[in-house]
């Protein structure tokens, strides 16, 4: 079947913006240049940006024009990836600055989710994450120090965490569980990421388990909610219909 011509267009234009003959902010041609260019009406040139626009990679400035968006990066929440894998996987150039890499005690809370004794040594890895040169994302790693001994001799701007384990103690993420929300940046996370407060980010806050189950990752990422997309398959239960759309409260205070 063939496509519809304002579809055609709008993956045209999408095509110029990924292959980077369009960049970040730059400015489209007029719907009347466009028009022209494409041999096609007005009206669908207006359908094709409108199907741009929505998917977020362009932006309408009345009276001004419209122009290419920051790139949006789509980030899977239904497998188990490392950031660097998952960008790596999308052809992105992913490099990392270590902001601290240390040991601490655990409190309460990471006792908790971390499964150890009040006290314990927690392996404490803070990066801010670059895609493509740009800051994309902040992680806050804690991990049980007794699982990874020496796991601080590695350079974490340079390796990947999920393949340190791995490799070297055998411990291979298997599953997780997360949840995903929206806060305001502190005016540290906007200053380290590029963003102008007050903005928003995206916030994942997960544990990730080895195929037997143990707790080898307590992590909290905040994203630049202007640079991802969160995306998964969605499936309606043929056992509790009604339960599809319940809510659950987060409680996001430490003890």
């Amino acid at each position: 079947m063939t496509k519809a011509l304002y579809k055609q267009i709008t993956e045209t234009i999408l095509r110029q913006i990924q292959e980077g003959k369009l960049q970040p902010g730059a400015r489209l041609p007029s719907e009347h240049a466009l028009s022209d260019q494409y041999q096609v009406g007005r009206n669908t040139i207006r359908h094709a940006l409108r199907d741009l626009i929505a998917q977020g990679y362009v932006e309408s400035v009345q009276g001004v024009g419209t122009f290419v968006t920051e790139t949006h990066f789509p980030k899977t929440v239904e497998f188990l990836y490392g950031f660097s894998q998952e960008m790596a996987q999308r052809g992105k150039k992913v490099s990392s600055r270590v902001l601290d890499a240390s040991l601490m005690a655990a409190d309460p809370f990471l006792a908790r989710v971390l499964r150890l004794q009040l006290g314990a040594e927690v392996v404490f890895l803070n990066r801010l994450r670059e895609v493509d040169q740009k800051p994309a994302a902040i992680e806050r790693a804690y991990l049980p120090h007794e699982f990874c001994h020496g796991i601080l001799e590695h350079d974490f701007s340079l390796e990947s965490l999920y393949d340190v384990l791995a490799v070297q103690y055998n411990m291979k993420p298997d599953h997780a569980e997360q949840e995903i929300g929206a806060e305001m940046a502190t005016p540290q996370v906007a200053e380290l990421m590029g963003i102008k407060p007050p903005a928003a980010v995206l916030v994942i806050r997960r544990e990730t388990r080895t195929a037997d189950g143990r707790v080898i990752e307590y992590v909290e990422s905040e994203f630049r909610a202007d640079r991802f997309r969160f995306y998964t398959n969605l499936k309606a239960s043929a056992f509790s219909p009604t339960s599809i759309f319940q809510r659950f409260p987060i409680d996001t205070v430490r003890e």
